[in-house]
């Protein structure tokens, strides 16, 4: 049973108004430590999501590799991890 998605698009909705809130700082020209402030703020919102998404993936699509015993499904599952990581690093 997949979960209810309603918090993480609830997030997603908040994080994309912080988003335009910022860029109409930034038009309206106002203090840099205040935006960057803002900015700061949107990240560590992304970061909660990201976290939530990759607790999903793992519950989900890694448990029911794992639970079916094909060692192929495993082995893609593990490396679309170590991929995405490895490209969050550059």
């Amino acid at each position: 049973m997949k979960p209810d998605q309603t918090p993480l698009l609830n997030r997603l909705r908040r994080i994309e108004g912080q988003v335009r809130g910022v860029a109409k700082m930034v038009a309206d020209d106002r203090y840099c430590i205040d935006i960057l402030t803002q900015v700061q703020a949107v990240k560590a919102a992304l970061g909660r999501a990201e976290s939530e998404i990759l607790k999903r993936h793992a519950a989900c699509c890694v448990s029911e590799a794992i639970a079916s015993g094909d060692a192929a499904e495993q082995k893609v599952k593990f490396d679309e991890l170590v991929d995405l990581f490895e490209r969050a690093k550059r």
